[in-house]
């Protein structure tokens, strides 16, 4: 049974509405607990994991993470240039309202950067989150109660699928687990 405190993700699973569905299998949620680079290697498995973090209150990071994997295949130098200004103000400058906990070494040199910026100007900034998503609410990830709930639930099925449904292909409007 789910605590109280993530019961709003009860409800959001339930809600099929607009949904594309897909299937998840049980083989691949175990595999999510061998490496964090299996699990963000995987379609669902960031859509869950940062259903995870909303409930730990950061899921910044895998906004962030998730935004500058898109804007690496930004091609255009005015939208790079207009995407790594949000980012930036997003997430990196000081008391930004989703602001990524980074040193100010990193800070600095995106901040050199962002007039004309790259392709890659983000690389280093993404990498420090994803090690502070792999050290830090990965391992609290693989205990908590979403992710053994999702495997109790698929090893309990005859057939182990589990719906997971997402809303225009977008992580902010996730719908997922079904079957709770």
């Amino acid at each position: 049974m789910m605590s109280p405190s993530i019961c709003w993700l009860c409800n959001m699973f339930r809600d099929g509405k607009n949904g594309i569905a897909s299937k998840v299998s049980l083989e691949e949620v175990l595999q999510w607990s061998q490496s964090f680079e299996k699990l963000m290697a995987t379609k669902y498995g960031p859509i869950i994991y940062k259903s995870y973090l909303k409930t730990e209150y950061s899921d910044e990071n895998i906004d962030f993470w998730l935004t500058c994997e898109r804007y690496k295949k930004i091609a255009s130098q005015r939208k790079r240039t207009a995407v790594a200004q949000k980012l930036f103000n997003e997430y990196i400058q000081p008391q930004a309202p989703r602001e990524i906990n980074i040193d100010s070494p990193a800070r600095e040199s995106i901040i050199a950067e962002i007039q004309e910026p790259s392709q890659s100007c983000f690389d280093e900034v993404q990498k420090i989150v994803y090690l502070h998503m792999e050290r830090d609410s990965y391992p609290r990830f693989l205990g908590s109660e979403i992710y053994q709930n999702l495997i109790h639930s698929l090893s309990a099925r005859k057939d182990p699928l589990v719906s997971i449904k997402m809303k225009n292909n977008n992580l902010e409007d996730t719908v997922i687990i079904t079957n709770f």
